[in-house]
């Protein structure tokens, strides 16, 4: 075309290596101890037996604060997204920094880069909107830590969040620490602040998993700062076969999550754009939604949540990422009798969609976390073996059998529509 002139980097080929879904601050729940993997669950549901929820989220003021993130894939060159998308006011970043991890707050000084946007090295991001960084050349690690800095010079009461960070947060006293060394005396929490997404470069065949979901697939119940959840032991599994060593994969659950209601997060369908489709080198997108629908929900009159409305908006999700040629993986829900918001007629919409799920043909493929996690001697109810003592989540080891029951082959099959 005349007048035009190309100017990108055509053997650019960016990847998500991390991300995790923005969402607005919020109260919520501790995760409950691991239970030893032979001991059933003791507590009955019920708010009784219900911890006291977290105190407020906090605000942030003159502060850096050092965030862990752990790769999927490897690269030679990173950037990194940063969100505002539920601030309500401008959000001043004054200096942002990324580096190896050394270990704790310490990162690896030779590894140290200074961020920058569009050149600048401080940025203002409006209310919900993103930015992504200038690119720097940094020997990104397939399965490793790195660290992430940001320094806010001015006050920010409600920051953009991910609650279910699972590794180590760092929050220093007043000052910009994001090129020094450790923090120091930090305050320490298990949340991400801002920081939504890593890329890196990497090769032309290289392609992106999204794992879409609830708490299940956020991790909650896994161990912090050992990377259990099933994603994370996917990554593991895939990075280790030599035919899917160029598949990553990324997380984007949020405790809580449901498909058709705001909540823990927006919902489902409002956050599939960005959480999904806007991720680079996105090639499948496995849909792990539900549960809280139908536990959360009313359970009886006209606002009760029908599996024809689950069917409804995974059908959607299907069609709007069928319409950008990524394949739609469907994911069974796991068991939950026992649990705090079980019912009768819960599980009775939990097996019917399932059982659509299984066999409905509208998915590309079906994972069976129902079978994989199930007590044979109780189907209504998760193994004891992987119990986390809330009769829902599992604990690492049932992280661990969802991860280990993919067939790999699954993500050497061709892009939809190739």
């Amino acid at each position: 075309m005349p007048g035009l002139v190309s100017v990108a980097a055509a053997e650019d080929h960016w990847v998500a290596t991390w991300a995790a879904s923005p969402q607005a601050a919020r109260v919520n729940f501790p995760r409950p101890a691991q239970a030893p993997a032979a001991t059933p669950a003791p507590a009955p549901a019920g708010p009784a037996n219900q911890a006291p929820p977290f105190p407020a989220p906090p605000g942030f003021n003159n502060q850096t604060i050092r965030m862990v993130v752990h790769t999927s894939i490897g690269g030679r060159r990173a950037r990194i997204q940063l969100s505002n998308a539920f601030g309500t006011a401008p959000l001043k970043i004054g200096a942002a920094h990324v580096a190896l991890r050394d270990k704790e707050s310490a990162i690896v000084p030779a590894s140290d880069h200074a961020l920058t946007f569009s050149g600048k090295p401080s940025f203002t991001i409006p209310p919900g909107a993103e930015i992504i960084s200038d690119p720097v050349d940094l020997d990104v690690p397939k399965m490793g830590d790195l660290v992430i800095s940001i320094y806010v010079p001015g006050e920010v009461a409600i920051p953009t969040t991910h609650s279910t960070g699972l590794h180590t947060t760092y929050i220093s006293k007043a000052g910009d620490f994001t090129n020094a060394t450790s923090i120091g005396d930090a305050t320490k929490t298990q949340s991400w602040y801002w920081i939504s997404s890593v890329d890196v470069i990497a090769p032309p065949d290289t392609r992106l998993i999204v794992a879409y979901g609830d708490s299940i697939t956020d991790g909650a119940t896994s161990t912090p700062d050992t990377d259990s959840s099933w994603p994370s032991q996917l990554a593991q599994r895939l990075l280790a076969n030599k035919a899917t060593a160029n598949v990553s994969i990324v997380n984007e659950g949020i405790s809580g999550n449901r498909v058709l209601s705001d909540g823990a997060g927006v919902s489902a369908l409002a956050r599939f754009d960005r959480d999904v489709l806007a991720q680079p080198g996105v090639q499948w997108v496995i849909v792990m939604e539900g549960i809280n629908d139908i536990g959360m929900g009313p359970r009886t009159g006209p606002e009760m949540i029908t599996v024809d409305d689950l069917i409804a908006g995974q059908k959607q999700i299907i069609e709007r990422a069928h319409m950008r040629g990524i394949k739609v993986i469907g994911a069974t829900l796991t068991p939950f009798a026992g649990a705090a918001y079980y019912s009768e007629g819960g599980e009775a919409t939990r097996e019917a969609l399932n059982e659509w799920i299984r066999t409905g043909k509208a998915y590309d493929a079906v994972i069976d976390f129902d079978a994989v996690t199930r007590d044979p001697e109780n189907p209504k109810q998760i193994r004891p073996a992987y119990n986390i003592r809330d009769h829902l989540h599992p604990n690492d080891a049932g992280y661990k059998a969802m991860a280990d029951a993919f067939d790999l082959s699954t993500f050497t099959k061709p892009r939809r529509g190739q």
